[in-house]
């Protein structure tokens, strides 16, 4: 089925990683004695923003702040659906001012914000999808910042808990290839040990056709994916996730973004979704 894939044109908002290192440790992957090449992580960060390009994608930007090495991880900042934007409010407090920036350029933008009363890390743990915001825990956002957020949005949310520290944001432990907008439920890719037995099983029900994906992938950070419903723009060490996902008509992208690996992220971490609809 190669060519039964369609793409849709997206909106990403991101952020250059002018001011990016890893300055302090907030999870396993941060170890503040590894330098930084932070040349090398501006090339790879470009790199993304052309292949969204060269794909037919829109792509917006945020001025980096000084003093807010993670600002780059543009995902965190918000989610957005239908034109609304619920923002964030970081667990730990070397983040805590990422919010401000995002914000004031939402706002900018003519978009209405909400300012979340709970902690809640956006896109790192809010997946919209099909008729449905899959929203994870366990780590960074609460389950009543899950409560918050439907009653924003009116979108059922469903809460999912994430078990493995090393997959502490549902979106390094899951992505969406079909987000339902053309019909149906949708359909995801996940690795099912970073989530607890009654996830799972909740996953299980709501996607028996997802993709799964192994430790070896998601430690690769493979699930950390963007998907525009044909292209997967996918870490190049996710070999075998690659090759499931091509042999199920989908087309991967390589992109490397292994220096922002040392601060926990990837592909979706640097991108946020302006979603005008779910429909």
């Amino acid at each position: 089925m190669p060519d039964s894939r369609v793409p849709r044109r997206r909106r990403f908002l991101v952020c250059e990683p002018r001011h990016f290192a890893v300055q302090y440790a907030i999870n396993p992957w941060m170890r503040p004695d590894e330098p930084v090449d932070v040349g090398r992580a501006h090339a790879q960060w470009q790199g993304l923003v052309n292949a969204y390009r060269t794909h037919g994608h829109s792509v917006e930007t945020v001025t980096p702040v000084p003093g807010l090495p993670d600002m780059v991880f543009a995902a965190n900042a918000a989610v957005v659906v239908e034109g609304r934007v619920f923002g964030s409010l970081f667990h730990a407090p070397e983040r805590r001012a990422e919010s401000v920036p995002y914000e004031t350029w939402f706002k900018g933008a003519g978009f209405d914000v909400q300012h979340p009363e709970s902690v809640c890390e956006g896109e790192g743990d809010l997946v919209p999808v099909g008729r449905w915001i899959l929203a994870g825990t366990g780590f960074r956002t609460t389950r009543e910042a899950h409560r918050e957020v439907q009653e924003y949005f009116g979108v059922p949310v469903i809460g999912l808990t994430l078990v493995d520290p090393y997959f502490y944001h549902l979106d390094t432990a899951l992505f969406v290839l079909d987000d339902g907008r053309a019909g149906g439920e949708g359909n995801i890719a996940y690795y099912p040990g970073a989530f607890s037995p009654g996830s799972r099983e909740v996953l299980a029900r709501l996607y028996p056709d997802a993709v799964l994906a192994t430790r070896e992938d998601a430690m690769a950070f493979g699930l950390n994916s963007v998907c525009d419903g044909r292209h997967v723009f996918i870490s190049p060490g996710a070999t075998a996730l690659a090759g499931r996902l091509a042999a199920l008509g989908y087309v991967p992208v390589p992109v490397d973004m292994s220096e922002f690996h040392k601060a926990g992220g990837g592909i979706k971490c640097c991108t946020q979704e302006i979603r005008e609809n779910l429909s």
